[in-house]
């Protein structure tokens, strides 16, 4: 199976996630592609069999900057993903409260306009309590190789 990830980072956590992700979804066996800064064109044309998206967030919930561009394309010229296995890593600081991984569920919600299931609920990494989030995932990321090969 071909799993494409994306990251939104600020300081370059969620990158780091997603490098490690992607080291571990390979070790499981998948083919990864990731595109920290990808295009839309690109993604689509790899043509993934599923998509895990991994993101802090900035501001009152917002995505960051380096996703933000291939967020809107997906809006704006929708792929054809519908069923398509999905996942989401939400990285933030509950000391922000409602805000808190708002980046995760902007892309949650992406997913259900565009018909992506998501086979794992979204993993939420607080920056308040932990200093390795990429390690914090790996539990995370083996319910995911699991639930992708189901």
């Amino acid at each position: 199976m071909k799993i494409a990830i994306l990251s939104g980072s600020v300081y370059g956590t969620a990158e780091e996630v997603a490098r490690h992700a992607e080291q571990q979804l390979q070790q499981a066996g998948f083919e990864t592609r990731y595109q920290p800064r990808g295009e839309l064109a690109e993604l689509i044309a790899w043509a993934p069999e599923a998509l895990l998206v991994v993101t802090s967030t900035t501001g009152m919930g917002d995505l960051p900057d380096s996703l933000q561009k291939i967020h809107a394309a997906l809006r704006d010229q929708p792929p054809a993903w519908y069923g398509l296995p999905g996942a989401v890593i939400g990285l933030g600081d509950s000391s922000y409260g409602d805000t808190f991984c708002g980046g995760g569920e902007q892309i949650r919600e992406l997913y259900a306009e565009l018909g992506i299931r998501e086979v794992l609920p979204m993993l939420r990494l607080d920056s308040s309590e932990t200093v390795t989030p990429e390690l914090d995932a790996e539990p995370w990321l083996a319910e995911l190789a699991v639930a992708l090969r189901g």
